[in-house]
């Protein structure tokens, strides 16, 4: 069984409806035992400013789904949720799913890259991630804990629901 970090994040179309929708959606997928999940944060959004603030969280699962078909079926997860793929790259979503991590692999091909690129600077990732696994120490060698003193919150706030 391969231990999978998941970043969820929503702006659009009650976004914490959403990432509960998509939790429960993982949970179906992995089974209700093989899945945490993060409390939910508001954070800014990363690319215009003109949209909501977006919902973000982190799920860690454990699953026996290969990388690509762990992509392929998030991916349906977030096209149930009316995910509709724009070429915006940080616009407005009503749900996004991205593998952060793959047990302690580098995946580097043309569907897929992990880490997730964004992750050591996302203080909605790396807030979220550390709270699932303060000893979490990625690919690179570099330790959560370290990251968090390099990244400021940024505004992220727990949510309470």
């Amino acid at each position: 069984m391969a231990v999978v970090y998941l970043g969820l994040g929503a702006n659009l179309n009650q976004p914490v409806q959403q990432l509960e929708q998509a939790v429960a959606a993982l949970g179906a997928l992995v089974g209700k035992d093989n899945i945490v999940v993060s409390r939910f944060y508001s954070s800014k959004p990363m690319g215009p400013q003109d949209q909501p603030d977006y919902v973000n969280a982190v799920a860690k699962i454990t699953t026996l789904l290969a990388p690509l078909a762990l992509l392929d079926q998030t991916q349906k997860i977030e096209l149930d949720c009316g995910r509709v793929r724009k070429e915006e790259r940080w616009g407005p979503r009503t749900l996004d799913i991205d593998i952060l991590l793959y047990d302690n692999e580098i995946i580097n091909n043309e569907r897929l890259t992990v880490p997730h690129y964004g992750l050591e600077l996302r203080e909605f990732v790396l807030y979220p991630l550390a709270e699932l696994d303060t000893d979490l120490i990625l690919p690179n060698g570099k330790p959560i804990a370290a990251l968090l003193n390099l990244v400021p919150l940024n505004g992220l706030t727990p949510i309470t629901r």
